[in-house]
């Protein structure tokens, strides 16, 4: 992977270029980087053009400025994709990163050729009653980050990933994540239920593992009833960031949805 830095932004991306073929963007989950899809970049990088960003205050992309927040992301993102002349793209989000997918889409549905999230919710229509409990748990989270690294990391470890291989390299990630990171994910309400959710002219995939939370998995399934004609797809030997922990199962499941635009769940 080539590293480049989004000039005017503290954004650092990376691309995998295959000539004649079609790009695909990875938006990691938080705490970690763009280094989660390993797994992915190993598996396509001779089959498709790949565009990996580390997220606002994740992995390189911390020399923030005055007023940067992570409701820029979309932007930025949009701003790398006119500077490498790419007209669209399929889009595969993880928990965080599903969420920032989901606002790419939201204001700009034109770049968009197929979008993927998994370990999310609908953002366009998320039950404040849960919101409110997904809010309680991140203060939790926070909480012990600023007693200690590496005791936030370890708990966190085992709630994002399922299989002892994906909690230790998870682990390792989020041991990089700088505390004053924190402030860049405040604003993240900001992008929920804030937009409706118009008509989609490119296909839908969500899902999550079978070990994740029972929040999550309600929550999709409460997208699916909202969005009926999406594709889902539930790993039976995943939690959290299903990409790690069954990368064979999440390659194949995507590489379906490309080709086809849907997946059997």
């Amino acid at each position: 992977m080539q590293e480049y830095r989004l000039e005017e932004s503290p954004v650092v991306y990376y691309t995998s270029r295959k000539e004649n073929a079609e790009w695909v963007l990875f938006i990691h989950a938080a705490f970690v980087n763009h280094n989660m899809f390993q797994p992915q970049i190993a598996c396509f990088q001779d089959k498709y053009n790949l565009l990996m960003v580390d997220i606002l205050g994740h992995g390189k992309s911390t020399r923030a400025r005055k007023g940067d927040s992570i409701r820029k992301m979309s932007g930025w993102i949009r701003e790398i994709l006119n500077t490498e002349k790419i007209q669209k793209i399929h889009i595969v989000g993880i928990s965080l990163g599903a969420v920032l997918a989901q606002d790419f889409a939201n204001r700009y549905p034109e770049a968009v050729q197929s979008l993927a999230c998994f370990g999310g919710y609908d953002i366009n229509n998320f039950d404040v009653k849960m919101q409110r409990e997904n809010g309680a748990s991140q203060m939790l989270m926070m909480l012990k980050a600023f007693f200690s690294v590496k005791w936030f990391a370890r708990s966190n470890k085992k709630i994002s990933a399922y299989t002892l291989q994906a909690q230790e390299a998870f682990y390792q990630m989020n041991l990089q994540f700088p505390k004053k990171s924190f402030r860049y994910l405040a604003s993240l309400n900001s992008m929920v239920n804030t937009r409706q959710t118009g008509p989609r002219n490119y296909p839908l995939l969500i899902g999550c593992g079978r070990h994740d939370i029972p929040m999550e998995l309600w929550a999709v399934e409460m997208w699916k009833k909202n969005e009926p004609e999406c594709s889902v797809v539930v790993f039976e030997g995943a939690g959290h960031c299903v990409n790690m922990d069954t990368p064979d199962e999440f390659n194949a499941a995507m590489e379906e949805f490309w080709l086809h635009g849907n997946c059997k769940g």
